[in-house]
């Protein structure tokens, strides 16, 4: 029984103190050298800090812009398929410009292009004024200057083609004769 007691002695005793056990002194050296290692610290979390602010403001950047493009392209998506139609209502209002016997068959014409002129303005087409305008070469292209008197300097005297903007872009530029001063 005492081999057992003196086992249970031995490992309840703490052990006894060694130079690598010890804790060491804390020195005025030490602390300077705590305090350096302590203060290079904090000055790296402040620049990952600095470094994750960036970062979250450029991938919000990102998101609003991604957001915004998505927004754009479904907003503008159907521009393809409305300047397709352009030709169509062209030819429809030359339709409407010639004389015809039939007056049921031209108030058919007319309703048609009515019908289609509304459908595509629902969808964000818009026609272009040139009427006692002045000509913008944003907005129409010179397909004939006139040396005229008449007519004040660079006014449009007349439409060879309308012009549209979609959504307030520039679809097709208006095709018009100019006046100039000779």
């Amino acid at each position: 029984m005492d081999t057992v007691n003196s086992t249970a002695e031995t490992q309840a005793s703490p052990e006894p103190e060694t130079p690598e056990t010890r804790e060491p002194a804390l020195g005025p050296g030490h602390m300077r050298q705590l305090e350096t290692e302590r203060d290079q610290l904090a000055k790296e979390k402040g620049e990952l800090h600095e470094l994750l602010l960036r970062r979250q403001a450029e991938f919000e950047n990102f998101r609003r812009r991604a957001d915004r493009e998505k927004t754009e392209l479904f907003e503008y998506a159907s521009m393809d398929a409305v300047k397709t139609m352009l030709p169509i209502l062209d030819d429809f209002e030359r339709a409407l410009k010639v004389d015809t016997a039939d007056r049921d068959y031209a108030k058919g014409v007319e309703l048609i292009y009515q019908r289609m002129a509304d459908t595509l303005k629902k969808l964000g087409l818009e026609p272009i004024e040139t009427a006692g305008q002045k000509f913008d070469p944003n907005l129409h292209q010179a397909v004939e200057r006139v040396e005229t008197e008449d007519a004040e300097d660079q006014a449009i005297l007349g439409e060879f083609q309308r012009g549209y903007n979609f959504k307030g872009k520039l679809l097709r530029p208006a095709m018009v004769r100019v006046a100039v001063k000779p």
